[in-house]
């Protein structure tokens, strides 16, 4: 239903843009005649914007306990989910995870400006120090660190909504996260998973899930979800790529070319 929901969301958005576009001079090409049938394009895209936005978001439980992740993140409206293979053990994976840096990741400055939309900010995820590593970054920032099995799997942990003038405590633990369930918040938590495969070589999995707490902040954060979830995962995409480009990069790595 978000996946549905997002296509939407930008077909309305294309529709409204060659709407707004035909209402200055119709664009004939695509078959519109007239500044009337601009108007309603338009009318029409805000409409399937509006619907797209505002689908239900079905909650998903986890059955069977498989990650980390799931013991603080146990029921989700909101996901997603990406993996990569790379030739070189999980000990490398992992070193290259906790060292790759935001200008290793392809269109994530260009991605997160347009998020933030252009302003200059905080440092944070959305404003990242060039050279860091992005984990120790938004570990020193905005996200906690929940669970860490070294050479396995690392899970952070952040709020992306919260009730206005809500009080959060001082310096919160990770079972602070997990009780979270007051009306109005929405925990999230993102998860780097590494696995042996075959030939030696290691599958990269990262997972992200967000549980608003409850109807109202579902809907409000489902709208924006369905907005910036292609950017979302491009970023998530181009990191595991980062990650696997260091990882094979480093002394001792297993040769690409030796397994194809």
């Amino acid at each position: 239903m978000n996946l549905i929901g997002t296509i939407l969301v930008y077909a309305g958005l294309l529709a409204l843009l060659v709407g707004a576009l035909s209402i200055l001079r119709p664009l004939t090409f695509l078959g519109i005649w007239s500044r009337f049938q601009g108007v309603m394009l338009l009318v029409g895209g805000v409409v399937v914007i509006l619907i797209g936005a505002n689908l239900p978001a079905a909650e998903t439980k986890v059955a069977i306990r498989m990650t980390a992740l799931d013991d603080f993140v146990p029921a989700y409206q909101f996901g997603e989910l990406h993996t990569i293979r790379i030739n070189a053990p999980r000990e490398r994976v992992y070193a290259a995870m906790r060292e790759v840096t935001a200008d290793e990741i392809t269109f994530f400055r260009t991605l997160t400006w347009i998020r933030r939309f252009g302003r200059s900010g905080p440092e944070s995820i959305l404003n990242a120090s060039p050279n860091e590593p992005i984990l120790a970054m938004v570990l020193r920032t905005s996200f906690m660190k929940l669970a860490e099995e070294p050479n396995r799997e690392i899970v952070l942990g952040t709020l992306v909504a919260a009730p206005q003038g809500a009080q959060m405590k001082k310096d919160p633990t990770p079972e602070d996260f997990k009780a979270l369930q007051a009306p109005g918040f929405a925990p999230a938590a993102i998860n780097f998973r590494l696995e042996d495969a075959a030939n030696g070589e290691t599958v990269l999995t990262t997972e992200t899930r967000v549980y608003a707490t409850d109807p109202s902040t579902r809907k409000k954060f489902g709208a924006y979800w369905r907005l910036i979830y292609p950017g979302s995962a491009l970023i998530r995409v181009m990191w595991l790529r980062a990650i696997r480009n260091r990882a094979e990069q480093m002394p001792g790595s297993i040769s690409s070319e030796l397994f194809r």
